[in-house]
């Protein structure tokens, strides 16, 4: 299939395989030509090939370790040099399942260098120039851990939480600047990640294992719809509708002269 409309370009980071991997199938099928970032450039120059051959999209690879910063800063170069990039997807990310007082403490640093810092300095990089254009998409992808730490390891939760509060405080400020932002948080999902993780995902209740192909499809539809958080497995958006209008309520008690009258303190 040759797809005809031209969307400008996406990269995408962890592009060689799962989640990332699926995004460029689908964004291609949409009309992007891609820039695949991975560390694998085995799986990169195949998944090009099937890419391009299916849908008739350019595809340019590029090897890169998000984990080191020189890697990084190669990334941010193109994505501030190259006017063509409409869309990021900043999906490259290592997760963790065991208790932070069983971990290794320098593979939870490297955990945030990827999940937090390569993202954040990604994001930086584009959206200027998506602003000046006065037109661009950033996705992040989350997690459902964002909302729910205690599910697996802390220091991971506190990752992803970071990417959704770094999400909607992206989205406060590019308002009306024509510049679409969204957090994807997926649940359990049937990729690599849980082996790399250390808890194989057939060990895990498959009621509660979602595929990457529809994850992403109902990720793209929820971008469709305008959502700004989209969580593909909650039955009602009511739900997360709620939260943020608890959150919202709390705003305006969350600063005050005095303390609570709780804590008896009050001068």
């Amino acid at each position: 299939m040759t797809t005809h409309i031209h969307a400008g370009t996406a990269l995408i980071t962890g592009a060689s395989s799962g989640i990332g991997a699926i995004y460029a199938d689908r964004l291609a099928r949409r009309g992007h030509d891609l820039i695949l970032v991975a560390r694998n450039r085995s799986r990169l120059e195949a998944l090009a090939r099937r890419i391009s051959d299916d849908t008739g999209r350019s595809v340019e690879i590029v090897t890169a370790d998000l984990g080191q910063a020189a890697d990084v800063r190669r990334i941010e170069a193109l994505l501030r040099s190259d006017a063509s990039i409409t869309t990021l997807v900043n999906n490259a990310g290592i997760g963790a399942a065991a208790p932070l007082l069983v971990s290794d403490v320098d593979k939870m640093q490297a955990m945030i260098e990827l999940n937090v810092t390569a993202l954040t300095r990604l994001t930086y990089a584009a959206a200027p120039a998506f602003v000046a254009r006065g037109e661009g998409t950033i996705i992040n992808i989350a997690s459902i851990v964002a909302v729910a730490p205690e599910i697996l390891n802390g220091v991971y939760g506190g990752s992803k939480a970071f990417v959704l509060a770094f999400t909607q405080s992206l989205q406060h400020e590019l308002a009306g600047k024509g510049v679409r932002v969204q957090a994807v948080l997926p649940g359990a999902t049937r990729t690599e990640f849980w082996d790399i993780a250390g808890q194989p995902v057939e060990n895990l209740p498959q009621a509660i294992v979602m595929s990457g192909d529809d994850l992403v499809d109902a990720a793209l539809a929820g971008l469709d719809l305008g959502e700004v958080i989209t969580v593909p497995s909650l039955p009602d958006d009511a739900d997360w509708k709620a939260l943020e209008a608890a959150r919202a309520a709390l705003g305006p008690n969350l600063s005050r002269d005095q303390p609570a009258a709780r804590y008896g303190v009050a001068r």
